[in-house]
């Protein structure tokens, strides 16, 4: 006969957490660089690589070095054990020891008072990241950069500006296509009375947003857009990114300038040009 005290069919499994899963309840974790993750749906094992807080998306590389991004939140396996992804933590500002073009940082010393030489950007995309990656050795040299709307604008703006021997300007063009009216433009201003205190240098791209290294996105390559469509809006439809309006258009430019760390993140063509202008307007 059983003792009194035995319990014939064991504990009350109602007491317990009977319905949590085998693996554990997921956990809220802030995502980091460097974790490695399974994602659920899809089985895709990797490290992170990029956590981009504005999407609250994260890159996996897996172990071909392919990579893919989802969102963040749950369905991930950390160790094994399921958690919720969340954004990362926020930090103290890390000593820098060198700056985003790749210079060595300076640390204590004041920006100089800003030099009579200019550089002028045109578009406002490319003038962002032209301040993201060169704007601390710019600070540093005391050189200024300045929108430019357009090339039709530069010649009125040099009227302005007087260039001269300590007033040097460099230009940084959009595509400088040969035989374009933007290309006579500025061969005009090149050959003018004041072209031997002007540098206008144009990148290869269709837009700036070509000079980041899609890698750097997530993806393999930017993709080919015919010539009847809005570049910028035909690549987010392409990438499966909103692309109703010029709000989205500015989203997605964000995504891309997040991504961008430092010079390595750039293509070497806009690297030369940009140093370039910069050695001639820091030039003794």
């Amino acid at each position: 006969m059983p003792s009194p005290t035995t319990d014939r069919y064991g504990s009350d499994v109602l007491n317990s957490d009977w319905r949590a899963p085998r693996g554990g309840r997921a956990v809220d974790v802030p995502a980091e660089i460097g974790m490695i993750l399974e994602e659920v749906i899809t089985d895709w094992v990797g490290e992170v690589v990029a956590i981009d807080r504005d999407l609250d998306t994260l890159t996996i590389e897996d172990r071909r070095a392919k990579r893919r991004t989802f969102p963040l939140g749950p369905g991930f396996l950390l160790e094994g054990k399921p958690v919720v992804l969340g954004r990362p933590t926020r930090s103290g500002p890390e000593k820098k020891t060198r700056t985003a073009s790749g210079s060595i940082a300076v640390d204590n010393v004041k920006a100089r008072v800003a030099r009579a030489s200019r550089i002028f950007v045109e578009g406002r995309h490319d003038a962002e990241l032209v301040e993201k990656v060169w704007g601390d050795d710019l600070r540093i040299e005391g050189v200024v950069v300045e929108f430019l709307g357009g090339v039709d604008d530069l010649a009125e703006h040099l009227r302005d500006f007087k260039p001269g021997p300590q007033r040097r300007v460099g230009v940084l063009v959009d595509h400088l296509v040969p035989g374009s009216k933007e290309s006579r433009i500025a061969q005009g201003i090149m050959k003018s009375p004041v072209g031997k205190h002007v540098l206008i240098v144009g990148h290869p791209f269709i837009d700036v947003w070509q000079a980041v290294k899609p890698s750097r996105l997530g993806i393999k390559r930017w993709p080919d857009v015919p010539r009847h469509i809005d570049w910028k809006k035909g690549t987010c439809q392409q990438l499966g990114w909103p692309h109703r309006d010029q709000a989205d258009i500015a989203r997605a430019w964000k995504h891309i300038l997040g991504g961008v760390r430092g010079y390595e993140d750039l293509d070497p063509a806009l690297l030369g040009r940009v140093e370039e202008l910069i050695d001639f307007t820091t030039a003794p």
